[in-house]
């Protein structure tokens, strides 16, 4: 079922929405790409999909993984995983740019050791983020 291309994975015709996202590397695992679809954190051409939803070319797959959307067009449907350089070839990506380290970066890390917050603190902290205690 090879497509004359001599990549290997390549198929004609459909493959599953869960073994696509992970043949071309968007999830370490296909039981991770099973669950975001099963969790509806899947969209292809802006429809909620299971995991054996049938993928064709020319598809929009939105996924939201690891904190960020991905948005890719499928441009070759595989069936097996692939090296990334091959991968990228397989869609084109129109994700939006990943925010900022500053942006994602936790807030209010404490000390180990440092125990629970006081009464002090905690009204502290909140007024720093810029949160009124409510009295």
């Amino acid at each position: 079922m090879a497509d004359g291309t001599g990549a290997p994975g390549a198929a004609e015709g459909t493959a599953r929405v869960d073994v696509w996202i992970w043949s071309v590397r968007l999830t370490k695992t296909r039981s991770q790409a099973a669950a975001a679809c099963r969790g509806g954190h899947v969209r292809v051409n802006d429809e909620r999909v299971k995991p054996a939803h049938a993928l064709k070319a020319g598809d929009e797959v939105r996924l939201f993984h690891a904190g960020r959307e991905r948005i890719v067009v499928v441009s070759r449907v595989i069936r097996k995983r692939v090296g990334a350089p091959a991968a990228v070839q397989c869609y084109v990506d129109n994700s939006p740019p990943p925010p900022p380290r500053e942006l994602t970066a936790p807030t209010g890390l404490r000390d180990r050791g440092a125990g629970r917050p006081t009464k002090r603190d905690r009204r502290e902290m909140e007024r720093l983020h810029g949160r009124t205690p409510s009295r």
